[in-house]
């Protein structure tokens, strides 16, 4: 019984123009085959658009509208010497972009807090995270998912982070790469309040306890001194006549709470902070 030996690779007498092809879901997609060498017959083995000639040294795989995934198509020769059967197979991209790019905190809702880890691609315009589905190997469409740590700080407040997808279809693709980029997920980041304290000394005697967090903090003033009630709320105290003792500041919001104690001497007219 005879075995017939099919070539294909370097041995085989047929060349694929072009030899790799990216095309769109839907998309319309044409490659030739020719022989090299007189054929018998030069056909294409194919799902949705099969094709054959006899004697002719080329044979085209025309297809007006590409949606099967799991299309390979096959050019094959038989000829009149060996190696009488010979084939290549097309290296076909089909390609689709996402229906939908979405990215969100894992686990989480609401404001971040400062310094604290969260599970989240782009800040702003900044690649912060590249991550790259190289081993994946199914031929038809499927839903993948990535995850980029952040700790946020308060420099971050506000800032805009993007998921963006990227085909990598080669040289052969469409330039640039098609991508398709998720809506802004915009950081609102909770700090703690920080303290600031500026010390006058002088006639003028203020007491500064301005405090910078998200929320923004609210203040309070406790004193063994009456304090004037419209400054019971302010971040500072001024006054030219504020008697000796002691006044305590706190500046909180719904993270934490600071206080500040103030101690104002008569007797020196100025002030030292504990």
């Amino acid at each position: 019984q005879d075995v017939k030996a099919i070539v294909s690779g370097e041995g085989c007498s047929l060349i694929l123009k072009p030899s790799r092809v990216v095309v769109g879901f839907g998309e319309p997609v044409s490659v030739s085959c020719e022989a090299t060498r007189p054929v018998r017959v030069l056909g294409w083995e194919s799902v949705i658009s099969a094709a054959h000639t006899q004697q002719d040294l080329s044979v085209r795989w025309k297809v007006d509208s590409l949606i099967d995934w799991i299309e390979e198509p096959i050019c094959y020769g038989v000829f009149f010497t060996a190696p009488r059967q010979c084939e290549e197979k097309l290296n076909l991209v089909l390609y689709k972009t996402p229906d939908s790019v979405s990215i969100r905190p894992v686990n989480h809702t609401g404001p971040m807090v400062e310094g604290k880890e969260y599970q989240l691609w782009y800040k702003g315009q900044t690649e912060v995270y590249n991550h790259s589905f190289s081993d994946l190997t199914s031929s038809s469409p499927v839903q993948v998912s990535s995850i980029l740590m952040v700790t946020p700080t308060k420099a971050e407040n506000g800032a805009q982070y993007r998921c963006v997808a990227e085909l990598e279809l080669g040289p052969e693709g469409p330039q640039p790469p098609p991508t398709v980029t998720s809506e802004p997920l915009n950081a609102s980041v909770y700090c703690k309040s920080r303290k600031v304290l500026d010390l006058i000394v002088g006639a003028d005697i203020t007491l500064n306890c301005t405090a910078t967090g998200n929320p923004t903090p609210v203040y309070s003033w406790q004193s063994s001194n009456p304090i004037q009630e419209r400054m019971e709320d302010e971040a500072a105290l001024t006054s030219p006549s504020l008697l000796p003792g002691t006044y305590t500041c706190s500046a909180s919001n719904t993270l934490e709470k600071k206080s500040k104690q103030f101690i104002v001497k008569a007797k020196t007219k100025g002030i030292r902070a504990l």
